[in-house]
């Protein structure tokens, strides 16, 4: 580390170099935090997550009760061990509560003063963060089951919404109201996830063993559906053709570069994408276990060298590093199953759900 420092100061050193560096470093080192702890308010499981990307303080978090909780990550006391603090809560007395289990949380990606979340009880809601009243609500006709923003959009306010309709809903914030659908999967839509690369490139997971990438410009349809045997003809099979996995396609993820998308399904399997060929890069990463009925939501690092990607493994995390599918280790703590995980990339924290949320 002395090293990287020396030649940062005499410019002999990419000063994002000694960044990256430090930033493994710490990813490697990652163990349940002792000194730091959760407020613990959902009365039952915790299924999703996420951290504002403006300062990296504020955390959502949704529950299987319906509960919308924000947490404030600051540490004010200044002591080596504290709690972080729930800030406010849409809570069951709200009028506004979602009426069944919260699926998804996200914040609005430019600043904090708007976040959604979806339910099983068929509604994306869009909240004011500063009086916690909704300022819009989309109502569909089956269970949601997850919902993203684009991180890079400029020219579009477009919300992906995946149900248990095989149609992908793209919800316009400007309009209020739905601007179209994307048909193409054949069952429920189990995930999706914008391109941090293209504002306009979507990937959507279903039920039915597929992966579609799209360009919402285009009304023709796809752009291309991911094929594990990169067009070859299955020597098992001529029905598992054109499927990215072998069963129920329940995550994806893109790299932060935008470059490569990594999937998981059903079939115990994670693979990992060239997202502007379709190509399955064929990197084994052994079994990934996931018997989930719903999404999992995973994560992966940013300003790593190399990268990884933290995935649920039953009441674990696994930690892989992306292009290798080497598993580096695995995060011990819940007891239960791990639904979701988050990865906040400035201070290399992994905050991890099951019924109680861990740092």
């Amino acid at each position: 580390m002395l090293g990287f420092i020396s030649a940062r100061q005499a410019g002999l050193d990419d000063p994002l170099r000694l960044r990256r560096a430090e930033s493994t470093r710490r990813v490697l080192s990652l163990e349940l935090n002792k000194d730091r702890d959760v407020e613990r308010i959902h009365g039952s499981g915790v299924n999703t997550l996420d951290i504002e990307p403006v300062e990296g303080r504020y955390m959502l978090s949704g529950g299987s009760d319906g509960v919308v909780i924000l947490y404030d990550l600051e540490n004010f006391s200044k002591k080596p061990c504290y709690t972080c603090k729930a800030v406010c809560s849409v809570g069951r007395s709200h009028p506004d509560v979602h009426r069944f289990s919260v699926e998804t949380v996200q914040w609005y990606p430019h600043d904090t003063g708007m976040f959604t979340s979806s339910s099983f009880d068929k509604t994306l809601k869009i909240w004011d963060t500063n009086t916690l009243q909704p300022a819009d609500v989309f109502n569909f006709e089956g269970t949601v089951y997850s919902h993203h923003m684009s991180p890079i959009a400029t020219k579009h306010c477009l919300i992906a919404v995946g149900t248990k309709s095989p149609k992908v809903h793209l919800c316009d914030l400007k309009s209020g109201s739905c601007s179209h659908i994307l048909q193409g999967h054949r069952q429920e839509v189990l995930a999706v996830c914008w391109s941090p690369r293209y504002e306009h490139v979507l990937a959507t997971a279903s039920a039915d063993s597929r992966v579609k990438l799209w360009d919402v410009r285009r009304a023709s349809g796809c752009l291309f559906t991911l094929d594990q045997h990169n067009g070859e003809k299955s020597k098992a099979s001529s029905e598992a053709a054109n499927t990215a996995h072998n069963g129920r396609v329940n995550g994806l993820c893109f790299t932060s570069d935008g470059l490569h998308l990594l999937t998981v399904g059903t079939d115990d399997r994670m693979r990992l994408w060239n997202s502007s060929t379709g190509e399955n890069t064929l990197v084994n990463y052994g079994k990934v276990c996931n018997t989930s009925r719903k999404g999992i939501k995973f994560a992966i690092s940013h300003g790593c060298n190399p990268e990884f990607a933290f995935v649920p493994y039953d009441s674990n995390i696994a930690v892989y590093t992306i292009y290798s599918g080497e598993l580096i280790t695995m995060l011990r703590g819940h007891y239960s199953t791990v639904d979701c995980c988050v990865f906040q990339s400035d201070f290399q924290i992994c905050c991890h759900v099951s019924n109680k949320i861990m740092l």
